[in-house]
């Protein structure tokens, strides 16, 4: 028979109306919202990092593979997908995808306004089912009929701007010399939230840049490659980089956007610093709330020891005892973090300004591996710093504790 854990499950049951019980409660109510604000900054934190990931990563891909060039604008030099190259990217274990597209600036002028674009033109390997996550009206465009399709699809920001709805047509005045004028059928409307895509991007056709440029139908300006695993992000690159032809630029999706994730980096970094402070204060109560326990008993650690308990036997009985607690208390936080989480994945109850978050409401992430090590290092962590108030108990001497009061 365990002693120490019988006596611990003994003094655990205090009267309703007592001091211990009050205590009890203390310590219960700090774990389970300490660990309850901690699951619930890491599912928020996880769903944002997810989300802008996601929106990104659906525009530009992983990995922009690009002819070295001198030229700052949007007009790239061209790629052909017939050339070794593309099929070797294509063949490589850790990617997943890769499409071909082309950019060129244009100005779009209605009956009352005249607004600046980049006509980004895709081909029939686009990832349409990634960027139908962010379509709000209508659908993607079909460019898969084998001749140049001019359905194009634009920002809510750019349609509210010049007053556009699904198939209204316009003019597209494309800057080259001379300067050529294209008709267009909008067909969608996409919300990425990005102020950068947002402002000026419009997804077309590639055959209409193609025929732009003089380009044959085989030609590309970037090939934008999606891999499996985004941690993987920097060893894709390098290798990428190190196979590659030498006239050609390997630029990874962190870098070209580098103020997005370095804002994501900053947020991550102060959720860390969080976690931190609330498991710091969570194991100073623990401290506090044993401490007080102990001071309590006194009168019992007294008599134990006088019929020749040691101290380690006593210290003991309250480290089961401060266990018990923190087991509880671990049980109402996930309670709390997963009942938040829960209703505002279901319901979205809780909204963004977009402009500023790059979306609508909080996103949740259901990450299990990251919840279980959220309840594994707080039990870790409070669980030896009881260590520190049982260190009182071999400072009590039985004769004065048994007359204490």
């Amino acid at each position: 028979m365990n002693l120490p854990l019988f006596i611990s499950k003994r003094i655990s049951k205090p009267g309703l109306q007592t001091f211990s019980s009050l205590i009890h409660k203390i310590a219960i109510i700090s774990i389970s919202v300490g660990l309850g604000i901690m699951i619930i900054s890491y599912i928020i934190m996880g769903g944002f990092e997810e989300t802008i990931t996601n929106k990104m990563v659906g525009f530009v891909g992983h990995l922009q593979v690009t002819k070295y060039t001198l030229n700052s604008t949007y007009e790239e030099l061209p790629i052909s997908k017939e050339d070794s190259i593309y099929q070797f990217i294509n063949n490589l274990d850790y990617v997943r995808h890769v499409q071909g597209v082309a950019h060129k600036v244009g100005l779009i002028q209605t009956d009352e306004e005249i607004h600046g674009i980049v006509f980004k033109g895709v081909d029939e390997n686009f990832n349409l089912e990634k960027f139908g996550q962010v379509i709000s009206e209508g659908r993607v465009i079909d460019n898969k009929t084998g001749q140049p399709s001019f359905e194009i699809m634009i920002s809510k920001k750019i349609a509210d701007l010049l007053k556009l709805n699904i198939d209204d047509e316009i003019r597209i005045y494309f800057i080259q010399n001379p300067i050529r004028v294209r008709k267009f059928r909008v067909v969608g409307i996409y919300t990425s939230g990005m102020e950068e895509f947002d402002e000026k991007l419009l997804i077309g056709d590639i055959r209409i840049i193609q025929q732009l440029n003089d380009w044959r139908n085989s030609l590309v300006g970037t090939l934008e490659v999606f891999i499996d695993d985004f941690d993987k992000l920097d060893e894709a690159e390098e290798e990428l980089f190190r196979r590659t032809k030498y006239d050609l630029f390997v630029d990874k999706i962190t870098d070209k956007h580098i103020e997005i994730f370095d804002w994501l980096s900053l947020v991550s970094r102060n959720v860390t610093i969080l976690l931190t402070l609330i498991l710091f204060i969570a194991s100073f109560n623990m401290i506090s709330v044993l401490l007080i326990l102990i001071m309590e008993r006194t009168q019992m650690i007294g008599v134990l020891k006088a019929i020749g308990a040691s101290n380690k036997f006593i210290r003991r009985i309250f480290t089961y005892h401060g266990i018990r607690l923190i087991t509880l208390g671990l049980f109402w936080g996930n309670i709390i973090g997963l009942s938040f989480g829960y209703i505002q994945d279901k319901f979205k109850l809780i909204p963004l300004d977009p402009v500023n978050y790059y979306m609508d409401y909080v996103p949740i992430k259901w990450e299990w591996s990251g919840i279980i090590g959220l309840n594994i290092l707080t039990f870790t962590v409070v669980t030896m710093v009881l260590v520190i108030p049982t260190l009182l108990i071999s400072k009590i001497e039985p004769i004065k504790s048994i007359k204490f009061d």
